[in-house]
């Protein structure tokens, strides 16, 4: 018995973390606004590679997971085989990660490696759940200081960053989680959209 009223509460629990998940999509469905911004972001990472200039990721813990997935969507393909994009997750190098962070602190990680990277016209495209991250805020002002434009992935009403990124992407959720599978969801929109602008129709 006790084994049944387990399964039943564990069955529970995974019908409510899929209608979370189905609830925060919808959410995102109906704002209009979002929608044009996602629209409004494919275009200029289109114009950025036509240009002939990068697009860079940052974040971190789940976000930097998710920064790997999806610059290699944009290096390497997506749904179309095609030129490759440049495009890099700033952290992919654990030796110039941890010396960084070593030598000048790890708030002062990304911003330092976008001076190494980035150049005037590039995209930095920084991931936060909270939008609060020390790290991404600094790099949000480098950028500035550089001329590359800054889009931002965050929830949780935007956080510190809301205010000084270029464009921002807020997924109307306050739990990681949901936050964190949204991003992906947009990720991938929005590489599907560049794909085919620069490309052709799938």
């Amino acid at each position: 018995m006790k084994i049944l009223v387990t399964r039943t509460l564990t069955m529970n629990r995974i019908e409510q973390i899929i209608q979370d998940n189905i609830s925060t999509q919808q959410a995102i469905l109906a704002d209009k606004a979002l929608i044009s911004t996602i629209e409004k972001v494919s275009e200029l990472i289109i114009a950025t590679f036509q240009a002939g200039n990068k697009l860079l990721f940052c974040g971190n813990g789940g976000s930097a997971a998710d920064a790997q997935h999806l610059a290699a969507e944009f290096s390497g393909r997506f749904l179309l085989d095609r030129p490759a994009l440049f495009a890099e997750a700033l952290h992919v190098n654990t030796s110039a990660l941890t010396s960084i962070a070593n030598d000048y602190g790890y708030e002062n990680l990304y911003a330092r490696l976008l001076e190494s990277k980035g150049a005037k016209g590039d995209i930095l495209i920084c991931i936060s759940t909270s939008g609060n991250s020390p790290n991404i805020i600094n790099a949000i002002h480098k950028a500035k200081e550089m001329g590359v434009t800054t889009i931002a992935l965050s929830g949780k009403g935007g956080g510190d960053i809301r205010s000084i990124a270029d464009i921002n992407i807020i997924v109307p959720s306050d739990e990681t989680p949901r936050i964190q599978e949204s991003h992906i969801l947009l990720g991938h929109i929005i590489c599907e959209l560049v794909e085919c602008g620069l490309f052709g129709t799938i």
